[in-house]
């Protein structure tokens, strides 16, 4: 195994290879604490600050262990993207590394052959928009290799047609389907299990390791090594996939499928057809029941609305009857046998989420537009995963630049049920006190109050007349976000970029191509947005990112915590607020060169005793209570 001096030192290997490559301390730091975990087959859990270069940290020792099979996972496909596309390349030719590297996404970002065909015969059913659309993937489909949607560029993310052209875990036929030996999907996964170094992101890592995706269990038990980027987002996400949900969508696009079958394969059986229609219908009518407005809630309060248990007995009852007409015609057909085995699962995971239950498990619910999504979700996965990274010996390495509240790794550790896993904290390089500086305006009222907007709006327009665009203002709410946008647009003429509006990839496109614009965002833009130099030196953040009250989840485990004793607001809503807001003010300084103003418009941070909290988990910007200043010190950046 390569040293990490070699690779890190004066004149080691990346330097030669990479240019300007210099190692920091903290990255060598990490690099060997990465190598060590790699050879003794160690936990390991590290927060590396903004600059640190973790990637590379985790990535060298990776390529230098001998004989070792490594995934890595990361936060999004744009992240996995990055990654393999950018990074593991240029480390992989620095070392001289004949591993073969892999990267694999969910199957919903691989075309379906199969269902290609099947809707390219069936255009006279489709919208304007759709029949673009699939001309678009029906051209590329004729020259692609890897079959990965993502090369079509001009393709929408939200494009209606993907969800014809791509399969699920619902409607997969798997071995019965006849482009089996075709499917980009296998490719994929078979050139993964051959690979050293594969590249997925967390939602497929936790499908695969919750067995919620047949076919793909082999990936994770061959693994030596296991590391996980962003890593302060799995715990929800193992959560979901510990748990179970179903969804009226599942239940539509079943009955969609049931009855194209019966139209054209099994035309005698007109009995399909119809139990498909009654059953799409009163799933239907379960949406129809409830509020039009997206909205979440526990699964107890919605039983207890008027009528609605007579919808989901409804619902039940047609489950059970169409399950008995498919039975009647199981073998004549590969596709409506495959359907019967979704319809049994489906059946079984409608009944598993309905409350009561287990009380350590969360039954809640939420609604878009058109859908009810009802949910069983387990509110400790501490001992299930930790029997998970104790069944075999190997690696597991988890790093993020926000993991810690405080000092202490407890609030990631204990619900990983990492107990035994070393831990490494290293602060970012960069010199906060020359490079930001952190406001927290006066005299602003409580951040509930409906007085709020007007100071936060002149706040705004202060720091946007200053930096001359060039400005996140990041909100906790859509609410707050959209009052602020309708009043910014009377006031300024700076083109402003509101989420919502279009896809995140383009906002940032349009962000960057227009000097003097002002993007708007919530949730989506308080991480993974990576904005550099002089087109970011203004983040404007509204109020502390607590957790809504009435989330069903948070609910759950705050009882939990209060009936063991703790108390809920210190344990878990305020440890989960400091990581998300640390990872908003993450957004200001990327590197080095870069200086900005940071303004968090709460003034909790100094009117209450845990504002402490949050303000010793920021970086050591200087501080000022004075807009003014603020406005002077973003000035000065204009002038340097």
């Amino acid at each position: 195994m390569t040293n990490v001096n070699k690779m890190f030192g004066r004149d080691g290997l990346l330097q030669q290879a990479i240019p300007g490559f210099t190692a920091r301390e903290a990255q060598t730091q990490m690099a060997t604490a990465v190598q060590k975990s790699i050879k003794d087959k160690q936990t390991l859990v590290v927060e590396a600050g903004t600059g640190t270069g973790k990637t590379y940290a985790y990535l060298a020792p990776a390529f230098a262990a001998e004989n070792n099979k490594v995934i890595i996972s990361t936060g999004t496909k744009n992240l996995q993207e990055q990654l393999y596309h950018r990074d593991l390349p240029v480390v992989r030719k620095a070392l001289s590394s004949g591993k073969r590297v892999a990267l694999l996404k969910g199957r919903s970002n691989y075309l379906c052959e199969y269902r290609l065909q099947k809707h390219a015969s069936g255009t006279h059913l489709l919208d304007k928009r759709q029949l673009n659309d699939l001309s678009l993937v029906r051209q590329w489909a004729a020259t692609t290799r890897s079959g990965d949607i993502g090369e079509i560029k001009t393709l929408a993310e939200d494009s209606p047609v993907l969800p014809l052209v791509t399969s699920t875990v619902d409607n997969c036929m798997g071995r019965e389907c006849p482009q089996y030996d075709d499917c980009y999907l296998l490719h994929a996964r078979s050139q993964a299990l051959e690979a050293d170094v594969v590249v997925v992101n967390h939602h497929l890592f936790f499908a695969d390791l919750a067995l919620k995706d047949t076919g793909f269990g082999e990936l994770i038990p061959d693994a030596d090594v296991i590391i996980f980027d962003e890593a302060h987002q799995i715990a929800d996400i193992a959560s979901d996939y510990f748990g179970q949900a179903v969804s009226t969508r599942q239940l539509q696009e079943m009955c969609k499928n049931a009855d194209a079958v019966a139209r054209t394969t099994v035309k005698d059986a007109a009995q399909i057809s119809a139990m498909a229609d009654k059953l799409s219908s009163l799933s239907a009518d379960l949406r129809l029941a409830l509020p039009s407005d997206p909205e979440k809630g526990r699964s107890d309060a919605l039983l207890a609305k008027p009528d609605f248990e007579l919808h989901l007995t409804r619902v039940n009852d047609a489950l059970k009857g169409f399950q008995q007409v498919l039975k009647v015609h199981l073998g004549r057909d590969k596709e409506l046998d495959s359907i019967y085995e979704k319809l049994t699962q489906l059946k079984q995971t409608f009944a598993d989420v309905l409350p009561p239950g287990d009380k350590e498990v969360s039954y809640w619910y939420e609604t878009t537009q058109r859908h009810l999504v009802l949910h069983q979700t387990p509110l400790n996965i501490a001992d299930k995963f930790a029997a998970i990274v104790e069944e075999k010996k190997r690696s597991w390495i988890f790093t993020s630049a926000t993991l810690t509240v405080g000092e202490g790794f407890e609030h990631f550790t204990r619900p990983m049920g990492l107990t035994n896993a070393k831990t490494l904290q290293l602060d970012s390089p960069f010199d906060y006190q020359r490079q930001a500086l952190l406001c927290v305006p006066r005299y602003l009222p409580e951040p509930a109050s409906r007085s709020m907007a007007e100071p936060l709006l002149e706040i705004a327009v202060k720091l946007i007349n200053a930096s001359k665009g060039r400005c996140f203002l990041l909100f906790t709410s859509y609410a707050m976000l959209n009052k602020i946008a309708e009043m910014l647009a009377q006031r300024l003429d700076n083109p402003l970029l509101i989420q919502g509006t279009s896809s995140k990839r383009a906002l940032l496109d349009s962000y960057l191509e227009q000097p003097n614009s002002v993007l708007l965002g919530t949730s989506a833009f308080w991480e993974g947005v990576d904005v550099r130099g002089e087109d970011l030196i203004c983040v404007l953040i509204d109020k502390l990112p607590f957790a809504a009250p009435d989330d069903p989840l948070l609910q759950a485990k705050a009882e939990l915590i209060n009936q063991r004793g703790g108390k809920a607001f210190f344990e878990l809503q305020i440890p989960e607020a400091v990581i998300a807001l640390k990872q908003g003010a993450g957004r200001l300084i990327r590197d080095g060169q870069d200086k900005g103003v940071l303004v968090i418009c709460d003034n909790r941070l100094v009117t209450k005793e845990y504002g402490k909290t949050f303000i010793a988990s920021l970086p050591p910007m200087r501080r000022t209570r004075s807009i003014d200043e603020a406005v002077v010190f973003l000035k000065q950046i204009q002038k340097d």
